[in-house]
């Protein structure tokens, strides 16, 4: 199959860490970037009263962004790299662990899907 990137969309549930934490959460979405070989380009952040947080890590390959719901143990990933160059799935490994996810529920959808002949064209404009 020929796509331009690989989109992980992960329910973690059961979490045991402190996932109101905006430090908690960021530091887990850079040390992901660190170990799937990603290029950070720029972070951002949100903590939501009384409970939850919002972080989104752009790497030059993409994003990865969480939504956490701390009363309920709960967080929503997407983590959405382009090319060959990273792991997407070391850094879903991370975010796991780093949050204490004992229950996952995760979709790998491969994003833009060429067929042959735009490959064709791609190289073709390349050369």
């Amino acid at each position: 199959m020929n796509a331009l990137g690989r989109h992980l969309v992960a329910d973690f549930h059961g979490c045991t860490r402190d996932l109101n934490d905006p430090k908690l959460v960021m530091d887990a979405l850079e040390k992901a970037c660190e170990v799937a070989g990603a290029t950070i380009i720029s972070r951002t952040g949100h903590h939501f009263s009384p409970y939850g947080v919002t972080a989104v890590v752009v790497i030059a390959e993409s994003h990865l962004a969480v939504h956490t719901w701390p009363e309920y143990g709960y967080a929503a990933v997407d983590l959405f790299t382009c090319g060959t160059s990273v792991d997407t799935w070391k850094a879903f490994d991370l975010v796991k662990t780093a949050f204490g996810a004992t229950r996952v529920d995760v979709k790998d959808m491969p994003r833009g899907i060429l067929s042959k002949a735009e490959l064709e064209r791609a190289a073709a404009q390349a050369a």
